[in-house]
């Protein structure tokens, strides 16, 4: 599976994250980019966010207020079959590689992106195919708009 990095953004805490024009990538994730609840985020293998361009675009024809970066994601790709995404798989992107940990359980923090306050709409449990990612950084390095993403298992 391949694809291709649509948007890197990064914040000092919180959501929406703000576009960067690349990322330097350590094995504690973007630099500049913090999480303002590190009780539930942060952690080693939680150091990048992947969301799928699609399926932000079809959530934005179902009505939902949602844009890039909204969510928290810290990579943007487009082109990866957000279905068959799964713990375990490797992501090459240039220099950086990283590997897919867990689905990211959604928070009340992005009430405001969804229809209703109802963000179980990306949660992995009751709709698969449709959550964030998180993924640890096996080798870090920088990423920029454009770079391809090779997905293996």
């Amino acid at each position: 599976m391949t694809g291709v990095i649509v948007g890197l953004r990064a914040s000092g805490g919180g959501v929406p994250k703000q576009e960067i024009p690349r990322a330097i990538v350590g094995v504690g994730g973007i630099e500049g980019d913090t999480q303002a609840h590190r009780v539930h985020h942060g952690r080693p293998w939680q150091a990048l966010c992947l969301y799928s361009v699609e399926v932000i675009e079809a959530l934005c024809v179902e009505g939902h207020p949602i844009a890039p970066g909204s969510v928290g994601e810290n990579l943007t790709i487009e082109g990866v079959d957000w279905t068959r995404m799964r713990g375990g798989l490797t992501l090459e992107i240039g220099d950086v590689r990283c590997r897919v940990s867990a689905p990211a359980h959604p928070c009340y923090q992005l009430e405001s992106f969804f229809q209703g306050a109802d963000v179980s709409r990306i949660a992995h449990s009751e709709h698969p195919g449709w959550s964030r990612w998180y993924a640890s950084v096996l080798h870090g390095g920088t990423i920029r708009p454009g770079d391809t993403v090779v997905v293996t298992a």
